[in-house]
């Protein structure tokens, strides 16, 4: 069984099908939703697909397809749980970054990679770190309470 939910908990999910292909979405909109450079989507039959805790509240808009596209996100926490869509009604698309286990994501393609920023790729050759970077915390601020810039560091020129 595969699991998943949103930040505060309060949104949970469940599925018992098989899994199928994810993908890598370059458009606006999911830009735009997701707050980061790419959405990846999981494709789940919706009819194996149950909501367990809480109930999503749903923005729908027509993409730049024209077909409608309907999100469904925490009304707490605001996390994106999965979309769905008029023009493909057996299926929900998992957001792959609120499954329990992200190891089931196999993502076979990409789309709308014509809207794919420049710093949508990670370059080689760039720091690495297993956690935080090397003392700085994920708020802008060394361990000794010095402000860094967004790198995490060079000093900020500005309070962050």
């Amino acid at each position: 069984m595969l699991r998943g939910g949103c930040l505060c908990g309060g949104c949970r999910f469940e599925y018992t099908g098989e899994v199928g292909p994810a993908n890598y979405c370059h458009c606006t909109d999911c830009r735009r939703s997701t707050g980061s450079a790419f959405n990846v989507g999981v494709r789940l039959r919706r009819e194996h697909f149950l909501m367990v805790a809480g109930s999503p509240h749903t923005f729908t808009k027509a993409g730049d397809s024209g077909a409608a596209l309907s999100r469904h996100f925490c009304p707490t926490c605001g996390s994106p749980l999965f979309t769905s869509s008029p023009r493909h009604p057996d299926w929900v698309y998992a957001k792959a970054g609120v499954l329990d286990d992200p190891l089931v994501v196999s993502p076979t393609h990409e789309s709308w990679a014509s809207s794919e920023t420049p710093w949508a790729r990670i370059p080689s050759g760039i720091a690495r770190y297993g956690k935080n970077a090397g003392g700085v915390t994920t708020h802008g601020r060394t361990t000794d309470g010095e402000v860094v810039g967004p790198a995490g560091l060079e000093p900020a020129t500005r309070p962050l």
